[in-house]
């Protein structure tokens, strides 16, 4: 019947609006609700057909019952921190074990030697039972864990290398006073420290270049063992703002066992020589006339020294291969001498003693250790003397501009842009953290 009406009222139109531009546009506004009608017409009378419905009855099996002797032992875990002095029953007592059994497997099996080594600060942890018995014990010392679990009423130990869960985090800091008290407060390790500090070491001088409000941003690995952090691992990305000047690095492995930092461009961040032969000190004579501590005469002191304790590690400033090593008959006393590239040398005078390989015509790699900081020759106190010479002329170490290292080679450009862009990404959302908290 609707459907009827609405042909008809159609049909009315037509004879009205014949023949017109009105017509056709009246048509167009009408048919959209014509078929709403035909359609609301038409939807009482639709068909449907009836459902099936069928009962279905079926047998499950049921999982078999857990012996009572194989069940897990329920019960709990802690963890306790070996303090000085701890003795093994000490401990149990106070991880909440009461079990003499467990007391004197520990005490008798050489296999768990290792735990009669307590040392202060190190943790254990423990499975307990609801009585008192000790079912897990787990003891990590350095590199290896130590695991003692109870089988029935006897014991088995095992002793292994600790796997380590790896992780990446991300930590941000700003100088107030030096790089060690900025890490600490952003909960950075030492190593993470002075691996910023080494990467650009041939750019920033962290003796003297600091000041306050330089601000740092760091991507890197920490390893795990359970949840517990373990020990930092390689710094994968750092960005270092000194005096309003920004530097930034990303680490590319290009083999299997070598790798080095770049700029995100590709650029090698590494110079051909370090600015400081040392990772940390200070100035004590810096390259200029002076009047010599010793000799009593003024003259010119061609070169650096840096003031450290005796046996701070000195390293090589550059690649080069050793052109001396021993005690100088002048006022150097212990000395290495490298030649690097034909045309340049360093020279490190007044050393406590050389490391070990250190002999003429060794190869040493930039950064390498090859001696240590003392007081021999004419030296009033423990430093570095510390020369940097270009065709035998000495040379301002710290204003001396210094050759490049060779950049990422075409054929691993791809690879490197692949690897480099998350890691810049990464220190980009640090950057806009650390502006967002001084806004």
């Amino acid at each position: 019947m609707q459907q009827a009406n609405g042909v008809i009222l159609a049909q009315k139109l037509a004879g009205l609006l014949s023949g017109s531009r009105l017509f056709r546009i009246a048509i167009m506004l009408t048919l959209p609700f014509l078929g709403v009608v035909a359609a609301f017409g038409i939807a009482p009378d639709t068909v449907t057909e009836p459902m099936v419905r069928k009962q279905v009855v079926a047998e499950l099996a049921l999982p078999a019952a857990t012996p009572a002797a194989s069940r897990v032992e329920e019960g709990y875990w802690r963890e306790e921190r070996i303090q000085r002095g701890d003795t093994l029953s000490e401990l149990l007592a106070r991880l909440g074990a009461e079990d003499p059994s467990a007391l004197q497997f520990l005490r008798k099996t050489r296999s768990v030697r290792t735990l009669n080594q307590l040392a202060p600060g190190r943790t254990v942890r423990a499975h307990i039972a609801e009585d008192g018995r000790l079912l897990v014990l787990r003891y990590r010392s350095g590199s290896r864990v130590l695991n003692v679990e109870r089988k029935g009423d006897d014991f088995s130990a095992s002793e292994g290398p600790v796997e380590l869960e790896r992780r990446v985090l991300m930590k941000a800091g700003e100088i107030r006073s030096s790089l060690f008290a900025a890490t600490d407060a952003a909960g950075l390790s030492d190593a993470v420290a002075i691996q910023i500090a080494d990467i650009f070491s041939t750019d920033i001088d962290f003796h003297r270049d600091l000041r306050r409000g330089d601000h740092f941003s760091v991507v890197y690995e920490m390893f795990y063992d359970q949840g517990e952090p373990v020990r930092s691992g390689r710094v994968l990305a750092t960005e270092f703002t000194n005096v309003g000047k920004q530097y930034r690095a990303v680490y590319f492995q290009y083999s299997e066992s070598h790798g080095g930092y770049y700029t995100p461009d590709g650029r090698n961040i590494r110079k051909a020589f370090l600015r400081s032969p040392l990772e940390f000190s200070r100035i004590s004579s810096g390259f200029s006339n002076r009047f010599h501590p010793i000799l009593k005469q003024w003259r010119a002191h061609k070169g650096i020294d840096y003031a450290a304790p005796t046996g701070t590690r000195v390293k090589a400033t550059g690649d080069g291969v050793v052109e001396f090593a021993g005690r100088h008959s002048g006022g150097y006393g212990n000395l290495v001498v490298l030649r690097h590239q034909s045309k340049y040398t360093t020279w490190y005078g007044h050393l406590s003693g050389i490391a070990r390989g250190v002999r003429k015509g060794a190869r040493i790699a930039q950064g390498e250790v090859i001696g240590f900081v003392g007081a021999t020759g004419l030296a009033t106190g423990p430093h570095l003397h510390y020369e940097f010479r270009i065709n035998d002329v000495h040379q301002n170490p710290l204003r001396v501009v210094l050759p490049a290292a060779p950049p990422i080679s075409a054929e691993l450009k791809a690879a490197f842009h692949s690897a480099a862009a998350p890691l810049a990404q990464q220190l980009e959302l640090l950057r806009n953290l650390h502006l967002s908290r001084l806004d």
